[in-house]
């Protein structure tokens, strides 16, 4: 889904849905990646303006919609936990020709940039939290591996595709057979300092998406991947390590999920290399460092 589609789509969905949505016409444009996510500009009744999510062509992936569901579900959870988390702003997901779009309250300007820390804090306190009444998935790292290479189709190397395939399949193996040092519990999914937004309040949780009820390792291992792989200085990691108070790392585990997240973000990539150039030559860096098993190659965000 490239922009001229994403935002014909969200034009679709001003004229269609259950609400107006004025300003789609001027919506800024703010991230391209799972999902378009636009900015819609303020009015009258609405001064602060609001953010809405295109997602992927659901036609034939059903699953797509579920989760799309499970997002707006998970922010009126956290609502009512105090959970300092984006909000939604229709209790659920418009379909606009087989694609789920979903609207959210924006938020204020960001008053920094969110640090390791300050996602250390939210994590504890979605990881105290008891199961929601709705059925959370289990973490399917793993899960959109065949998804991203199909859409990779010919832009990659078939010989990647097939490696990333079998690493896929051992680590999901191997991930199968760990035992968690912390209890079982929600977790957040993809926790970085990126799905945190510094507001004039605080830092707030943002990406509700990947949501799941799992180890909460899930959570920690993405940060140590990002001290390892995406230049994360040790710092910045050692006060996220004291702000959760635990550090993955020194759980058996801790090289499986690193693992099986490697694979996946390998994959993730894939799916642009179609019409990105620099997704390419991203999605070579890392299957080559995977390939000649080098976990200190340096991994640049996409």
């Amino acid at each position: 889904m490239d922009e001229a589609r994403a935002r014909a789509l969200l034009g679709a969905a001003a004229l269609e849905g259950p609400g107006a949505l004025p300003g789609a016409a001027d919506a800024e444009l703010l991230a391209l990646g799972e999902n378009a996510v636009f900015a819609l500009p303020g009015t009258h009744a609405r001064p602060d303006g609001l953010v809405v999510k295109v997602g992927r062509d659901a036609t034939h992936h059903p699953e797509l919609v579920e989760r799309a569901e499970r997002e707006v579900a998970v922010a009126a959870w956290l609502a009512e936990a105090s959970v300092p988390a984006v909000r939604a702003a229709e209790p659920k997901p418009r379909l606009v020709e087989g694609h789920p779009v979903t609207v959210w309250h924006k938020l204020p300007p960001a008053e920094r940039p969110a640090a390791p820390a300050d996602l250390a804090a939210l994590l504890r306190r979605v990881h105290a939290l008891e199961a929601p009444s709705f059925p959370l998935p289990r973490r399917e790292l793993l899960g959109g591996v065949e998804r991203w290479l199909s859409l990779a189709g010919d832009a990659i190397d078939p010989d990647d595709a097939s490696y990333l395939r079998a690493r896929r399949d051992g680590f999901a193996a191997a991930a199968g057979a760990l035992v968690p040092q912390l209890p079982l519990g929600p977790i957040h999914g993809d926790a970085l300092p990126r799905n945190v937004h510094i507001g004039p309040e605080g830092p707030v949780l943002v990406d509700l998406e990947t949501f799941s009820f799992d180890f909460r390792e899930h959570d920690l291992v993405v940060m140590a991947l990002s001290r390892d792989r995406y230049g994360l200085p040790a710092e910045q990691y050692d006060a996220f390590v004291a702000a959760y108070g635990w550090d993955v790392r020194a759980w058996e585990g801790c090289a499986v999920l690193r693992g099986a997240r490697e694979t996946a973000s390998c994959a993730w990539v894939a799916q642009h290399a179609p019409a990105n150039p620099k997704a390419r030559e991203e999605f070579r860096r890392r299957v080559t460092s995977l390939r000649e098993e080098d976990p200190e190659v340096r991994w640049y965000p996409f």
